[in-house]
């Protein structure tokens, strides 16, 4: 840093003597200095016309340099001339200074001070020499960044050699897919040794936030080589040719350096298909994924370089850059599951301070659909709200309300409502969860809040029972009814209809819409009409999309999705009126206490009543004096799936949530 100073004030300096040297000529031209004769000065000095004068001998010259004023100058005029350095011109000036009485001053000889004399005559012509030298190697500083224009913008990563697997949580088979390149990295030979080609670009795919960056940056840190980091755009410029250039220079620096990897981040800012019409053709663009095609077939297989690449949009991507010999493999990284959540909690959890009742699996639980970065921001709120009220440790409080904030944004405390509007929202949010406790399909209601947060007026956080890779029909029937348990809960007690639900309409005609045309769970058959892929957002297809269906099957696809809409408004319907006291228990709970959890909801159901503090605590101490098979048939009374496996640990830690 000091170094850096000390360069940045150097140009400063030389500006600064450059202006002092030019204010001393420009002072010294207002000036007028009269070049007078030898004989002339003999003349004015005889009449004792002389007011002032200055003495200095030049040794060097044999010469005494005479400066003065005439009596009839001015006040900025003055004279100068060199007479032989003798005695007889001493001794002249000195009787006529005792007729005429002007003043006389005698310096010394300059020559005698070498280093005076450098000063006055080459500080001046250095000084100009060095401004012109800085002046001509800033313009040639600046000729050389454009020069640079073409350089490839990859930077050598060297934190990336700290990443190790053991920070990668949650991504176990990932891990598995990549271990073979960590392999190849470290020891080439063993795979030419039996002719087996290492892919030479790995494809990773996934939503944001799934841990993509950190994967590839662990290949390298286990492998210990060069990591060369670089985005899709820092490729794409306005000149045609550029971005082109650039990957040149990437490979090039890349094969000096082998064996390397190098990451593409985002590489569908680059790669996207060529030829898109009205998505989007980019001359530069398409000239750079050209020259990112000639290069990955241009080096051996078995070279040492690796490129990994990610991108959310694999739709998008030109299939000529995923044919085998360039993206040979692709690895999808997907949302965690509930241990790889509990791990990548563990991870991030290191540096924080829990309560002693705070449990990372029952976050994991909690987070379904959470990313790796979505979970470390949720500790991160936490953290930020233990400090801002003041606590030592982050309680579980902290963690349900940064959860809020992540999903829903703050609460809005400071907006009221009227009490018709209150009664309606607690009413709304109580039919889902009636619909949750009695559907087995239906998703679990979690936490009911009837405070503002976001746009939305309450707020209930609904999951699934368990984490399933496929649904059922009949868990997507149960599920669309959970969603329109809000509105039929508002028709049932106020008879009439709000706009509160809007959002729910939203969810449950998507699933009716892709049960009739995506999955084949209608009366018209197990046809697909429409494709997920179409509902990404890429101009180009939008507008060149095919219908493969007539305007007849059009309206019979129409039909079949209203149909499964009423047919589960008429079963949430008849479960509610049925359970209208369930409704009515919850709902007043709700208007009493604004926020319910899933244990206080459950406790209603069982009791009919709220549990005090001292029933929660006293149930809680409890749980360390029973046996297993007590701890059991509380399970079952909670309805605790798969209780009759669980060890006394585990149920402990299921019936404390």
């Amino acid at each position: 840093m000091k170094k850096k100073a000390k360069k940045g004030l150097l140009p400063y300096l030389f500006l600064f003597l450059i202006m002092l040297t030019i204010l001393y000529f420009v002072s010294n031209m207002n000036n007028k200095v009269n070049i007078l004769s030898y004989d002339e000065f003999i003349v004015s000095l005889n009449e004792g016309k002389i007011d002032e004068m200055d003495i200095t001998p030049k040794s060097g010259a044999g010469v005494y340099e005479l400066t003065g004023k005439l009596k009839n100058y001015k006040e900025n005029e003055s004279f100068f001339v060199r007479v032989p350095l003798s005695d007889e011109i001493i001794s002249k000036i000195i009787d006529t200074n005792d007729e005429y009485n002007f003043k006389l001053v005698t310096e010394a000889d300059p020559g005698s001070s070498s280093f005076w004399l450098i000063i006055i005559n080459v500080l001046p012509i250095l000084l100009l020499v060095g401004g012109t030298f800085l002046i001509f190697t800033k313009q040639m500083g600046g000729a050389n960044k454009s020069m640079d224009f073409g350089r490839s913008r990859a930077k050598l990563n060297e934190d990336s050699k700290k990443i190790k697997f053991d920070k990668v949580a949650g991504l176990q088979e990932e891990k598995e897919e990549v271990k073979e390149l960590i392999d190849f990295l470290k020891n080439p030979k063993k795979f030419q040794k039996l002719g087996a080609r290492i892919p030479k670009g790995v494809l990773l795919v996934g939503p944001p936030g799934t841990g993509k960056t950190l994967l590839a940056r662990a290949v390298a840190g286990e492998a210990n080589v060069p990591f060369y980091y670089i985005s899709g755009s820092d490729f794409v410029e306005l000149f045609v040719g550029v971005g082109a250039s650039r990957v040149r220079d990437m490979f090039k620096q890349a094969k000096h350096n082998a064996p390397c990897l190098i990451f593409i981040d985002e590489i569908d800012a680059v790669g996207r298909q060529r030829g898109s019409g009205i998505g989007g053709g980019h001359d530069e663009r398409e000239q750079t994924l050209n020259q990112l095609l000639t290069e990955m077939d241009g080096f051996g297989a078995n070279e040492g370089i690796i490129i990994i690449a990610a991108t959310n949009r694999p739709d998008v991507l030109d299939p000529a850059l995923l044919r085998p010999g360039r993206f040979d493999r692709q690895v999808t990284v997907n949302f965690p599951d509930v241990k790889g959540r509990e791990e990548i909690l563990e991870v991030h959890a290191k540096n924080k301070t829990f309560a002693k009742n705070v449990k990372l699996s029952n976050i994991a639980k909690r987070t379904v659909g959470f990313s790796g970065a979505d979970l470390e921001n949720l500790l991160n709120e936490a953290a930020l709200l233990a400090v801002r009220r003041n606590k030592e440790h982050i309680t579980m409080a902290e963690i349900d309300e940064a959860q809020d904030r992540v999903l829903m944004g703050p609460a809005k405390k400071s907006k009221k409502y009227t009490e018709k509007e209150k009664k309606i929202v607690a009413y709304h949010e109580a039919g889902h969860a009636v619909i949750g406790l009695k559907l087995d399909g239906a998703n679990e209601v979690q936490k009911i809040t009837i405070v503002p947060r976001g746009a939305a007026g309450g707020y209930n956080l609904m999951l699934p029972k368990e984490e399933t890779y496929f649904s059922t029909k009949k868990e997507l029937l149960d599920t669309i009814s959970g969603l329109l348990a809000g509105r039929v809960a508002e028709e049932t007690i106020f008879n009439e209809v709000t706009t509160g639900a809007h959002n729910d309409f939203e969810k449950a005609t998507k699933i009716a819409r892709a049960m009739v045309t995506e999955y084949g769970m209608s009366d018209l058959g197990p046809v697909q009409f429409e494709q997920r892929e179409s509902g990404n957002v890429f101009l180009g297809r939008d507008y060149t999309k095919s219908r493969n269906f007539s305007s007849q099957v059009a309206f019979e696809i129409d039909q079949e999705q209203r149909k499964i809409i009423n047919e589960c408004y008429n079963i949430t319907k008849k479960i509610i009126k049925e359970n209208i006291n369930l409704l009515e228990l919850i709902a007043n709970s709700l208007l009493e206490h604004e926020t319910l959890t899933k244990e206080q909801i459950d406790y209603l159901v069982k009791n009919g009543k709220m549990p005090s503090d001292e029933e929660v605590k006293e149930e809680i101490k409890d749980l360390d004096n029973l046996s297993l098979d007590e701890l059991k048939s509380l399970a079952k009374d909670k309805s605790i799936k798969g209780y009759t496996k669980m060890t006394k640990e585990q149920l402990k830690n299921e019936l404390e949530k």
